[in-house]
């Protein structure tokens, strides 16, 4: 099934106010295998707003409209999805009950144009707002003779995005048919690469819909399959995804959607091994990305941003003399940066990052965006260098992929 987000706010036709509630329901939708084939931006007037609709539901099985439910003159979504499905608009006693309570709660006097957030589209169910004045509306109904689902959220995030994991995503689940969907993560592998190595494979399942996304050294690949049963779909899934895990080979670290930092730390614990970082330019992304997953700190025992060539020497013991002779940017700092912090930390794995980030600060031999990494332990310290394109962020969110894979390698 194909959907659409619309999102209404002339507001967010200027430069000072972004949607950022689509983002999140693509996400929960994406997790049902719900295809986003189109999203929209649309300005407070009424006959916009029904020209979108009707545009949204030629094309789309179902609708997310955000925002334009509140009491203002300008708040128009009810109206025009209403005018759109050529429906009526009722008032909901219970809505306008729960309206007067809300205000009374605050100890002040509810305005008359308070009470539109009560209008009700004929034939939709009232969604519960926990966190607003707004209800949300969900609607099962046809649009020249092919059935839709329509729902209507609030615009505040904090509002839009309770109501639609509450209210919304359980009613989609009953009504999307039975699926299996599975994700696949390779890492630093080139998209163009994993698509030459993958597409053979894939594009002979015709029943499984595969999409590839890249992002920084990071490729995710989503199959899903809709089949009479559950079972049915899982097996072509799982059958598909066999193959391809077998020719992405050790380019691959997650069978199961897991981020990487998460595969780092499930070696780690399996090894019963510690980790710590002294990071450069990448001015602790890897330490941020590590510590973001719970229960990091079992594995994870820190580590020091070592930006200034003083604080190489203090923190992670690097030579003086070695940062002189060889540059703050090269292997052999990243190795004594990698082993310094592992022995002060007393790591069973140090890793050392540094590099030219950007955008100024390169030269002939050392360009931006070099970047050297070094892993070390009891045994012996690997280094490697990669040259990353890009602008400052970018190079430095590709370091830090980069410096969570090697650590993955390092450990299978």
């Amino acid at each position: 099934m194909k959907s659409e987000i619309i999102a209404v706010g002339s507001e967010m036709l200027t430069p000072f106010r972004q949607d950022t509630n689509s983002l999140y329901i693509t996400e929960k939708l994406n997790e049902l295998g719900v295809t986003i084939a189109f999203k929209t931006i649309v300005g407070d007037r009424r006959k916009d707003l029904v020209n979108a609709f009707r545009t949204a539901l030629g094309r789309t099985d179902i609708v997310i409209v955000m925002g334009g439910l509140g009491p203002t003159e300008d708040d128009l979504t009810r109206e025009a999805v209403a005018e759109t499905l050529s429906l009526t608009l009722r008032r909901e006693p219970a809505q306008v009950a729960a309206l007067h309570a809300r205000a009374a709660t605050w100890r002040i006097s509810m305005p008359e144009n308070n009470l539109k957030q009560a209008d009700v589209i004929q034939g939709a169910t009232v969604l519960t707002n926990p966190n607003g004045s707004a209800p949300g509306q969900w609607l099962d109904t046809t649009f020249e003779g092919f059935r839709k689902l329509i729902m209507l959220v609030p615009g505040p995030p904090h509002e839009c995005r309770a109501l639609f994991d509450l209210e919304c995503l359980p009613k989609l689940r009953d009504e999307l048919p039975p699926r299996a969907i599975r994700t696949l993560k390779a890492a630093m592998i080139p998209e163009s690469q994993a698509d030459k190595i993958l597409a053979p494979i894939y594009t002979e399942y015709k029943d499984v819909e595969t999409t590839i996304l890249a992002h920084t050294g990071d490729i995710q690949l989503t199959l899903m399959c809709s089949k009479a049963t559950v079972a049915a779909a899982k097996q072509r899934v799982d059958e598909l995804a066999g193959k391809m895990e077998e020719a992405l080979d050790d380019w691959l670290y997650s069978s199961d959607g897991e981020s990487l930092e998460q595969i780092v730390l499930y070696y780690l614990g399996l090894r019963q091994a510690t980790l710590a970082v002294a990071e450069s330019c990448t001015g602790g992304l890897v330490a941020q990305r590590v510590t973001s997953v719970p229960g990091s700190s079992r594995s994870f025992l820190g580590g020091a941003v070592v930006y200034s060539d003083p604080l190489k020497t203090s923190f992670a013991n690097v030579p003086p003399e070695l940062i002189a002779q060889h540059g703050a940017v090269s292997a052999e700092v990243a190795s004594a940066m990698a082993e310094g912090i592992r022995k002060r930390t007393g790591a069973t794995l140090g890793v050392g990052v540094t590099g030219i980030a950007g955008p100024t600060g390169g030269t002939e031999h050392k360009p931006v965006g070099l970047v050297y990494f070094a892993v070390s332990d009891a045994q012996k310290t690997d280094s490697f260098n990669r040259t990353f394109r890009g602008d400052r962020d970018r190079v430095r969110q590709w370091a830090a992929t980069q410096a969570l894979d090697l650590i993955r390698r390092k450990l299978m």
